[in-house]
């Protein structure tokens, strides 16, 4: 491939760029202030001190308090610690979790694994918009209620839940609420007090920080949550997550969210702005719909069905090594499950067909996009799609 190759990249639901001032503001931790947030040293305490600093920048990006934010590794750590330590620590009040079908494979799996353990869960189905029926949700709680897990945004459509009805609902049979809100947090406003959650999971390298690092909220004001460590040896993060920290990647972390809040007007009203006209571009090609409410959803995602052109081909279309044209970066679904064979669970879950689900591609943009590169995209899939279709 031809190293000098431009990048055009739309897949920011997978992950980010970092932003170069996270990079800037987590060097000096990789470099010269390289030492454990633990130790009593001066050395020490000014890493202390740094982590504190982000504890809160985290905390104020929704709307928690300081002592509320664990970091964790990433969100798939977080809800494995959310929800396994439920399960744990309120076991004497039920045995039942209920989720959605469309959840992220780190909540499905985490439920599916505590079936196997005793517990049951219920799997609450989608419309054919990707929203969940709330008098469905409602007809399935139960007083042995302990958990009710909905994630804010859907990584593959966009599409937003009504958290703060859920989380009535889930508070009105005494269970408590997490939302995976790792697509949403730095994207839109998140407030953890408005929406009722006591659970939130978020991971740094979907808003420009680097991977290897996240956050889980704990509520511990009114109704205050109570989890068990999984993970022991040394009792950091307040006895939940043992482990030495990671202070350059939290660093990172909280600069990002700064930065999120600071600038997540201007950048929703970019990203918005090229994502219609994507959208309405790619639209005009035959054979299109987008997945998934369009309402209701995320600015930077859209999820389009192409008819008769299949997404794997189409994704090598707009990448192939052969080509001097830009490398254009898209998806056909979630990132954590790309080397499966299986369609999308999501949109089967929304009611589409396999052959629909193969043919689906998501573009996620980013703050870093432009209008030419958009421009170089529209082209170059109905380029691609028209020559698939050619081929049938």
């Amino acid at each position: 491939m031809n190293s000098q190759r431009q990048i055009i990249y739309l897949d920011n639901n997978a992950t980010t760029p970092i932003d170069k001032r996270v990079l800037d503001a987590m060097m000096p931790f990789l470099t010269n202030e390289f030492a454990n947030a633990n130790s009593t040293h001066q050395f020490g305490v000014a890493a202390y001190e740094a982590v504190k600093s982000a504890r809160i920048q985290v905390s104020e990006l929704i709307g928690a308090d300081a002592n509320e934010i664990v970091f964790t590794s990433g969100s798939t750590e977080a809800i494995n610690l959310a929800i396994k330590g439920v399960a744990e620590n309120y076991l004497s009040k039920g045995k039942y979790i209920v989720t959605v079908a469309t959840e992220h494979s780190a909540v499905l799996d985490t439920c599916k694994h505590l079936e196997s353990k005793g517990y049951e869960g219920t799997y609450l189905s989608v419309k054919s918009d990707g929203l969940i029926d709330l008098s469905e949700l409602k007809s399935v709680l139960r007083e042995d209620t302990i958990l009710v897990s909905v994630m804010l945004a859907n990584n593959e459509t966009g599409v937003l839940q009504p958290i703060k009805e859920i989380s009535e609902l889930a508070h009105a049979v005494g269970a408590l609420f997490m939302t995976d809100a790792t697509q949403a947090v730095g994207k839109i406003p998140v407030n953890v007090d408005a929406l009722g959650i006591d659970l939130l999971c978020m991971s740094g390298h979907k808003l420009y920080a680097p991977k290897g690092v996240g956050a889980l909220y704990v509520r511990q004001r009114m109704n205050r949550v109570k989890l068990p460590a999984l993970i022991h040896g040394g009792g950091h993060e307040k006895g939940l997550r043992s482990g030495t920290l990671n202070v350059p990647g939290i660093v990172a972390l909280g600069s990002a969210c700064a930065l999120a809040q600071k600038e997540m007007k201007q950048n929703a009203e970019s990203i918005l702005s090229l994502r219609n006209y994507l959208e309405t571009e790619l639209l005009k090609v035959d054979g299109t719909t987008v997945n998934g409410n369009t309402e209701t959803r995320l600015y930077n995602t859209s999820n389009i069905l192409f008819s008769s052109a299949d997404s794997d081909a189409v994704i090598m279309g707009l990448s192939n090594p052969e080509s001097d044209s830009p490398l254009i970066a898209v998806s056909n679904g979630s990132a954590c499950t790309s080397t499966s064979i299986e369609p999308s669970h999501v949109l089967v879950a929304m009611g589409l067909d396999e052959t629909a689900a193969f043919s689906s591609i998501r573009f996620s943009l980013g703050k870093f996009n432009t209008k030419k590169e958009i421009d170089v995209v529209i082209d170059a899939v109905k380029n691609v799609v028209r020559g698939l279709r050619a081929m049938v």
